[in-house]
């Protein structure tokens, strides 16, 4: 025992299976034990990194089709906008076209009824003349 004392003033001690140490055997336990959870974090960090990687991936991937997606839809949003202005432009154009058309058939009516006029006036005419035979 006083051999023990004198050992661990020098620093030194014996372990469970009497080799000597320059460590306590509870202190060169304790950093057995530290060394193990250090192994066992620094795994543990690795496997986060890597969780925490591929989500990003996944992310970039979601975010690439998102985008995707909305060129898209900005590109039918697009051509519906120009398909209406066609037809809005179409529209405007059979208007212009009707309008052309009633007047034409105002014309149409109104010659009409001035040849219905001088019809009438000529055969009042010949009825005139042949009763003055």
């Amino acid at each position: 025992a006083m051999a023990q004392a004198a050992l661990g003033a020098a620093g030194l001690h014996f372990d469970e299976l009497n080799k000597l140490r320059v460590l306590e055997p509870e202190v060169a336990a304790q950093t057995a034990q530290l060394r193990e959870d250090c192994r066992a974090f620094v795994e543990k960090t690795a496997e986060f990194q890597n969780i925490v990687g591929n989500l990003i991936d996944l992310v970039d991937q979601l975010a690439k089709a998102v985008e995707s997606e909305k060129m898209k839809a900005i590109g039918a949003r697009n051509l519906l906008k120009s398909i209406a202005k066609q037809r809005e432009a179409q529209e405007q154009q059979l208007r212009a076209l009707i309008a052309e058309k009633k007047m034409q058939l105002e014309r149409y009516r109104i010659e009409y009824e001035t040849l219905c006029k001088i019809e009438a006036d000529q055969n009042e005419f010949i009825d005139q003349f042949i009763f003055q035979k």
